[in-house]
């Protein structure tokens, strides 16, 4: 379509999209006019506001003669329009320093990228945690305070996380070395997923040769990964930036239909691990997706990879469709490399 568009036809489509971009209201044609500096009357730029209509990719969404883009439109205009521009070194090194974050785990890093691209972008930011599926070549579990130890896991790739566990408070030391060395023997050469139900049936089973307060600490320190952080787990921040250009009613029922889909994990981490299967930056907009098609919603995202070149997980924003997707995108996407350095 876009070779059957004049140079006039883009540069008036490119304007329209501009001004939803910035402030999600209709643009009128004698609007245009002046902004293409009284190059077009105003009856000719609503000519070719009509013919961008009959085509699909301009619409009225109320009575008024102002006109914004389709989602087709938006479509239209982020593969062959659109120009992207590059992240300057500054906002490079600033994306970095967050993410890097030294001293942090490998959790918190990816809480704060997610943080950090909401606050920039002005949506909700994502994150698609790696999956737990490398083998384990450690695990250690260490005493912080009464109730409370630090568990350690080294994966063969080279990822180190600690995450805390709850443990019973009279829980003397040589039983927290009692567990680490049981998990270590269970766990070591294996992946979580395939050593985490043989351990578990050894304990209902009392094949074990475990005391019960040991147990109990060797069933904490599985439940740190069996829970809201194990596989694919779905992290998301700065959902309430969705609430800030909310003008009306309607608005506030797409945002509504919006925090519902955040809700519904499992249907975004599907759409992230569509994701994983392309390299670059993926985006949906709108209808496009069954998930956005009653938010009227749009995604940025990107695969993330590990040191070995394989995608482990996917990082991005979810926000309106009038999303400044030439800012976004390289955003999106630096973001990703950063964070499978950190990952390698």
């Amino acid at each position: 379509m876009i070779n059957e568009l004049s140079e006039r036809s883009r540069e008036i489509f490119r304007l329209i999209v501009d001004s939803y971009v910035e402030t999600g209201e209709p643009i009128g044609s004698a609007t245009l006019a002046n902004r293409l500096g009284q190059k077009l009357s105003s009856a000719s730029v609503r000519n070719v506001m009509a013919d961008l209509e009959g085509a699909g990719l301009l619409y009225s969404p109320h009575t008024s003669a102002g006109r914004i883009p389709t989602e087709v439109g938006l479509r239209f205009f982020v593969d062959g329009l659109l120009e992207i521009g590059d992240l300057t070194e500054d906002e490079q090194a600033a994306i970095e320093a967050r993410c890097a974050a030294a001293g942090r785990s490998l959790p918190d890093s990816l809480k704060e990228a997610s943080a950090m691209l909401s606050g920039l972008a002005g949506c909700a930011g994502i994150v698609m945690a790696p999956k737990m599926d490398s083998r384990v070549k450690h695990i250690e579990m260490m005493a912080l305070s009464p109730g409370r130890a630090l568990v350690i896991l080294v994966t063969e790739d080279g990822i180190v996380e600690n995450r805390i566990a709850d443990v019973p408070p009279d829980m003397p030391p040589s039983g927290l070395i009692e567990a680490s060395n049981y998990l270590d023997s269970r766990l070591t050469g294996r992946t979580f997923g395939e050593a985490r139900d043989a351990i578990t049936n050894e304990i209902a089973h009392h094949t074990a040769e475990l005391d019960d307060l040991t147990a109990r600490v060797v069933e904490a320190g599985l439940a740190t990964w069996a829970g809201g952080q194990g596989p694919s787990a779905l992290i998301v921040r700065g959902q309430g930036k969705l609430l800030t250009d909310v003008t009306a009613v309607e608005d506030l029922e797409r945002i509504r239909k919006l925090f519902d889909a955040l809700e519904a994990e499992q249907d975004i981490l599907r759409m992230l691990e569509m994701a994983e299967g392309a390299e670059g930056v993926r985006i949906y907009i709108g209808s496009e997706n069954q998930l956005f098609e009653m938010s009227g919603s749009s995604m940025v995202v990107a695969p993330y990879t590990n040191s070995h070149a394989d995608i482990v997980g996917a990082i991005g924003i979810i926000g309106p469709t009038r999303l400044n997707y030439a800012r976004i995108i390289p955003m999106v996407d630096y973001t990703a490399k950063v964070i499978g350095r950190l990952v390698g």
